[in-house]
């Protein structure tokens, strides 16, 4: 799995080039894939391979954005009587279907058996990754001074039909906030012009890692 500087925003209509984002992506998310098999969650992680590519298992990806949220940011205040800052007093686990001819849909369990996407045990277990996923990443992201508002991940079946967490954990897919400041240190940064992307990037490998490379 590579990752690439390209960035998007908006079912790709805003489509840039950003040097070195992929670097820092890929370094992330592996650390914070690493993070939650210590936490006895699966994901399809191997090992690094290069500074920006992994070695990952081969899964079948259920075309579903599975999100969680904590702290009230982006759709959701712009879809419900819902204020930006709202801190939920237990996450909120949303599905949408995964297709920009669609523009990632909100769904729900009834509309997701019926399009054969997963089963209603599938669909419940799903779930509840997310939330064990969410406990972990809180918890991690605590002890670094940064806040989780809320983060998409993607699940995929192995050969032998067992749910994993795929595709990647990292600014790109997370909302991440500096726990004083509220500032965002994420891709937001991007989609809403606030401020330097890599900048936000480079913070949080710093405060993972230490010094940017």
């Amino acid at each position: 799995m590579e990752f690439r500087d390209d960035i998007t925003a908006f079912d790709s209509v805003k489509h840039d080039i950003v040097g070195e984002k992929g670097y820092y992506n890929c370094q992330i998310s592996a650390k914070l894939f690493e993070i939650l098999e210590e936490n006895g969650i699966e994901t399809h992680f191997v090992k690094l391979l290069e500074p920006n590519k992994m070695l990952v298992k081969k899964l079948e990806i259920i075309p579903l954005e599975v999100i969680a949220r904590n702290i009230a940011a982006g759709s959701i205040t712009r879809n419900y009587p819902i204020k930006e800052g709202t801190v939920f007093e237990r996450p909120i686990v949303m599905l949408d279907y995964k297709d920009d001819a669609y523009h990632d849909p909100l769904l729900n369990d009834d509309i997701a058996l019926a399009m054969g996407i997963a089963t209603e045990k599938e669909l419940e277990e799903i779930k509840h990754i997310a939330i064990r996923v969410n406990d972990v990443l809180k918890k991690y992201f605590a002890s670094i001074g940064i806040l989780l508002p809320d983060f998409k991940i993607e699940i995929g079946r192995d050969k032998d039909g067992k749910l994993l967490v795929a595709d990647e954990v990292s600014p790109d897919s997370c909302r991440l906030w500096d726990a004083k400041t509220k500032k965002s240190l994420d891709k937001d940064n991007y989609r809403f012009d606030k401020g330097d992307v890599l900048a936000g990037y480079k913070e949080i490998y710093r405060r993972m890692f230490g010094d940017p490379q």
